[in-house]
């Protein structure tokens, strides 16, 4: 990561990794018997190890299997531990439509196989996490019930020092595919009520399949896309359908006063090689005055 200030913000303060929709089944099948999910995952791990960021977490905003099978739960839990461990990050799994809390609960967190939601709250050098479990047991919408409702603002009664991330599967945002209306998070006003008035600076999901952003009361919101596959938009809304390309990740910078979510395509394809360590290290040992003159006058 970058740790040099060329401009007026100094680097950020926190870093995530933001990655969704996995989709992962037993046996290493495919997806619909089309898309390689495992595959996916793993090339998409890669691409977000090249980055060469060290996260200070790295979060999974749902749909981790796609039948919330134990064997699927064990190789995700393959593939990421390891992977993790060398980004040396902890990693926050958050419940989605596709899975099972139970399996869940008791093949990636060591925990009782119960239905209870699956929550959790991390201090991240001051940054607080806040995980949240918008399933509904035995349904593809998502809701929130009054209990998590109660527990969210009781947690957020005291501020954190740099605020509150909140990471759920299903996205309190409109969308203009028609049959993600049908798949949308409920009680949406109770969210609102719950998070007002607090420390709250952005919400992190996943569930629609393409990296999307918006607002809800007030704060933004980020949504993104599978590791699996992706919504083809480009097409009339009644026709979206998936597709098996334009996979990425999120990489969320944390500043004092801000918050930026990258989207990062994982794609194969050659780029230049003009920009390098050298080439910030000479820029580095200049002036300011001499950074513009050497980079930014048009010549």
């Amino acid at each position: 990561m970058a740790s040099v200030q060329f401009g007026q913000h100094a680097p950020a303060a926190r870093v995530i990794l933001h990655l969704s929709d996995t989709h992962l089944l037993g046996g290493d099948r495919l997806l619909g018997d089309r898309y390689d999910s495992a595959r996916h995952l793993q090339r998409t791990l890669d691409a977000a190890e090249a980055t060469g960021v060290r996260p200070d977490a790295v979060v999974f905003t749902g749909d981790l299997t796609d039948l919330g099978e134990p064997e699927a739960y064990r190789a995700l839990r393959d593939a990421v531990e390891p992977w993790a461990a060398r980004l040396g990050a902890p990693v926050v799994w958050v419940a989605g439509n596709h899975d099972e809390r139970p399996a869940l609960r008791q093949g990636l967190l060591d925990a009782e196989p119960t239905e209870e939601p699956v929550t959790g709250v991390w201090d991240l050098g001051g940054l607080r996490l806040i995980a949240l479990d918008s399933t509904v047991p035995g349904w593809h919408h998502g809701d929130l019930d009054a209990s998590q409702l109660t527990w969210l603002r009781d947690v957020l009664a005291e501020p954190a020092p740099f605020g509150t991330l909140l990471a759920l599967h299903h996205p309190p945002l409109p969308t203009h595919i028609p049959f993600f209306d049908i798949l949308e998070l409920r009680d949406q006003p109770g969210l609102a009520a719950a998070i007002a008035g607090s420390d709250v600076r952005g919400i992190l999901a996943g569930h629609l399949h393409y990296s999307t952003s918006g607002t809800f009361a007030g704060i933004p919101v980020s949504v993104a896309a599978a590791s699996c596959y992706t919504m083809d938009l480009a097409r009339p809304a009644d026709e979206v359908n998936g597709m098996d390309a334009g996979r990425s990740f999120h990489l969320v910078h944390v500043w004092e006063d801000t918050v930026t979510h990258a989207v990062v395509p994982v794609v194969d394809a050659e780029g230049s090689d003009y920009f390098s360590p050298e080439w910030v290290a000479r820029m580095a040992a200049m002036s300011p005055a001499e950074r513009l003159e050497a980079f930014s006058r048009k010549r």
